[in-house]
């Protein structure tokens, strides 16, 4: 009798995942901004941060996490050692 095998996909996302909202807000992001719009979302989000605003810091960071999950991680990191 063979045994079914399960494979995780290859890009294996696990992990946080976008909400819907989000994920729309950074498809609109992209078309304004192209490709420089995860190093502008992770900008917006410093400034927030730095302002001491978490609710727009939180928004850029989700922002940023569906354009580029890695910078998102960084900021995310970086936020929460305080610095």
């Amino acid at each position: 009798m063979a045994r079914a095998q399960r494979f995780l996909p290859a890009n294996d996302n696990r992990g946080k995942q976008v909400q819907s909202a989000h994920l729309h807000a950074a498809l609109r992001h992209f078309a304004q901004y192209g490709l420089a719009a995860a190093d502008h979302a992770r900008q917006q989000a410093i400034i927030a941060s730095d302002a001491g605003d978490r609710q727009t810091f939180e928004w850029w960071l989700e922002i940023c996490r569906a354009l580029d999950r890695r910078m998102a991680r960084q900021i995310d990191d970086s936020a929460q050692a305080g610095g």
